[in-house]
C-alpha cells in the first residue's frame, strides 16, 4: 500500500511534470471510482493544473478553476503519467486526465478490487471533507508533541496506523519504525518513557525522510507499477534481522501481517501467530 513516502514522491514527481498544463478532457472509467457529483468531472476541461500535493496518504491535484481532485490510492492504486492515452485493453485505468501536450495522467489500480477513489471538490471545501478533516497531524517530520499524540491505551502498531491519530503511516512503515526504535508493536502508547518517545521520533524522521530521499534518487517519470520500497522488516519474516541477525517473526491477521524482531523489540518473546491464537504466554 502506498504510504507517506510513496505518496509524497508521487506528488513531487507528478507535480513537477504537469504543473501549468491544461486538461483537454477528463473521464472516469472505474466502477464507483468517482465518488462526487458536483462539480462535474468534465468541468476540468480547459482548466490548468496548478499543483499536486499530499495530505496523509491522499493526493490532491489543484486546478486554476478553484477545484481540487482528491485521490486515495488505497492498497493497489497508482497515479502515473504516460506519453499517450490508455488503450481500451488497460483494465487498470480508473480515471484519466488528458493533457494539452498529448500525455495522460492516469489513476490506475491493480488487482480485482475497485477500492481506490477520487472526489472532485471546490478547493475551499477540501478541508471540510470527512476523509481530510478527520486526519491527525502529519507523521513527517515527526510532531514535537508525539508523546501527547500517542498517549493512549492502544498498542503502538495500531496507533501509528490510525490516520485519525497521525497521518501517513501504514502497515509497512509502522513495522520498520518500531523496529528502528526497538519498541514492541504491542507496547501501549501511554506506557512510553521520554527516552522511548525520543527514539520513536528519531525513527519516524530517519525512516520516512530516508525513504523519500531514496525515491528521489531512484524514481522518475513514469512512476513504476511497483515502488522500490527500502523495507528490511515488513514481510521479511524468516529472514535475519539486519541489526542483531536474529530471525524476524510475524503475527498474521485476517487482512495483514505485522513483522518484528523478538531480540530487538520484545525481549526475546515470540508472539503467537494470530491465525491460531493470541500471544504466547
Amino acid at each position: 500500500m502506498p504510504e507517506l513516502p510513496e505518496v509524497e514522491i508521487t506528488a513531487r514527481l507528478i507535480g513537477k511534470a504537469v504543473s501549468g498544463l491544461k486538461v483537454t478532457s477528463a473521464s472516469a472509467g472505474g466502477i464507483g471510482t468517482l465518488k462526487s457529483v458536483s462539480p462535474r468531472l468534465d468541468s476540468l476541461s480547459g482548466s490548468s493544473i496548478t499543483q499536486v500535493r499530499r495530505r496523509g496518504k491522499h493526493l490532491l491535484i489543484d486546478f486554476d478553476n478553484d477545484t481540487t481532485l482528491l485521490l486515495h490510492l488505497m492498497s493497489a492504486g497508482r497515479l502515473q503519467l504516460f506519453d499517450k492515452k490508455a488503450s481500451l485493453r488497460d483494465r487498470t485505468a480508473r480515471l484519466n486526465l488528458d493533457l494539452e501536450d498529448g500525455r495522460q495522467l492516469r489513476l490506475r489500480e491493480f488487482g480485482t478490487r475497485h477500492s481506490c477513489w477520487a472526489k472532485l471538490l471546490l478547493t475551499g471545501t477540501v478541508q471540510e471533507e470527512e476523509s481530510v478533516s478527520t486526519l491527525g497531524p502529519e507523521a513527517w517530520p515527526a510532531p514535537s508533541n508525539l508523546a501527547d499524540i500517542l498517549n493512549g491505551p492502544r498498542p503502538l502498531n495500531t496507533m501509528l496506523r490510525d490516520q485519525r491519530v497521525i497521518a501517513g503511516i501504514g502497515r509497512s512503515w509502522a513495522d520498520e519504525i518500531l523496529h528502528a526504535a526497538r519498541l514492541s508493536p504491542f507496547k501501549r502508547g501511554s506506557d512510553l518513557t521520554a527516552e522511548e518517545v525520543d527514539s520513536l521520533r528519531s525513527a519516524v524522521d530517519e525512516l520516512l525522510g530516508g525513504a523519500v530521499a531514496h525515491y528521489e534518487t531512484t524514481l522518475s517519470i513514469p512512476i513504476p507499477d511497483k515502488y522500490p520500497m527500502p523495507l528490511h522488516i515488513h514481510r521479511n519474516n524468516g529472514s535475519p534481522c539486519p541489526r542483531c541477525n536474529g530471525v524476524i517473526e510475524a503475527v498474521f491477521y485476517e487482512n495483514h501481517v505485522m513483522c518484528y524482531c523478538p531480540e530487538c523489540q520484545t525481549q526475546g518473546k515470540v508472539l503467537k501467530d494470530r491465525r491460531l491464537s493470541k500471544l504466547l504466554k
